[in-house]
C-alpha cells in the first residue's frame, strides 16, 4: 500500500488522473487512483444513441478532455452492455443474476456503483442493499470479494489475456483502477488487488480488449471499438 500513500500525496481534485507501474509475480501492470472528489462517470452513447466506442468520441461527445479512462465493462456485438448499467441516473440494462457462459457468468460477478462512495458490490448483495447509483457497470467476475479471492480461481491458470479491472475500499473515498501490461491469468490478476492494491473488493472489466487512457503517462491505447467506458473529466 506504499505507493497508494505516495500517489495520495500527489493527487489533487483539479490534477490529472495520477498511474503507476508496478511489477507483480514478474508482470507489469499500470494502476491508476481516482478520488471521490473527481468527476468519474461512464459513458456509452452520444447524443443521437449510437455507441461512443473510443476514448476519442467521448472526449468529442463531452466537449471536455479525459484525465483518464478506461474500457468499462463486458459488451454484446454491437456494443451494447452485457449487464446492469445505469449512466447519470437513466437504467441501459438491468442486473443479470443468473449463472452462464464466459467469464461474465461466472459467479459471483458484481456491479461498480458510483454513488455516495465509490462501491464494488457482489451481484446478490448489490440486489439485496438496492444501493443509489448515479452511474453503475457490471461485470465478472468479481477478484476479490471481502478481502478473498474469487473460489474458481488457480495460481496457474494457463488462460492469459491483457485483463483490467476495478477495486475499493470500505470506506468509499477511492477507486483503483489496474490494467496488465502483458498476459495474466486470473489468479495472479486477482492478487494484485488484494495483495499489492490492498482492494476489500474488485471486479474484472474485461480482457483482450482491455485499454487504458491516461495522458498524464503520455499513454492512451487503440484497438476494437469498446462498449461502456469510464472515464474522469476536469472539475468544472
Amino acid at each position: 500500500m506504499r505507493w497508494l500513500a505516495a500517489l495520495a500525496l500527489l493527487a489533487s481534485p483539479a490534477a490529472a488522473v495520477t498511474c503507476e507501474d508496478v511489477d507483480h509475480l514478474g508482470a507489469s501492470y499500470t494502476i491508476c487512483d481516482v478520488g471521490f472528489d473527481q468527476d468519474l462517470q461512464l459513458f456509452l452513447r452520444d447524443d443521437n444513441g449510437d455507441i461512443l466506442g473510443s476514448f476519442s468520441a467521448v472526449e468529442a461527445h463531452t466537449h471536455l478532455p479525459l484525465l483518464f479512462a478506461m474500457n468499462a465493462g463486458m459488451y454484446h456485438e454491437d456494443r451494447s452492455p452485457v449487464g446492469h448499467y445505469v449512466e447519470d441516473f437513466v437504467e441501459e440494462m438491468r442486473v443479470i443474476s443468473n449463472d452462464g457462459p464466459g467469464n461474465f457468468g461466472l459467479l459471483p460477478n458484481g456491479v461498480f456503483c458510483i454513488g455516495d462512495t465509490f462501491k464494488v458490490f457482489e451481484t446478490l448483495d448489490f440486489l439485496a442493499r438496492e444501493p443509489f447509483c448515479s452511474d453503475a457497470t457490471q461485470s465478472g467476475p468479481m477478484l476479490v470479494i471481502d478481502g478473498a479471492l474469487h473460489p474458481r480461481f488457480i495460481p496457474n491458470g494457463t488462460s492469459k489475456y491483457i485483463r483490467n479491472g476495478v477495486g475499493t475500499f470500505d470506506d468509499g473515498t477511492r477507486a483503483v483502477f489496474a490494467i496488465s501490461n502483458e498476459p495474466v491469468n486470473f489468479h495472479d490478476f486477482a492478487t494484485l488487488f488484494r495483495d499489492v492494491i490492498g482492494a476489500d473488493n474488485a471486479l474484472y472489466f474485461d480482457g483482450k480488449v482491455s485499454r487504458l487512457h491516461a495522458p498524464a503517462n503520455n499513454r492512451s491505447d487503440f484497438g476494437w471499438q469498446l462498449g461502456p467506458i469510464i472515464g474522469v473529466l476536469p472539475s468544472q
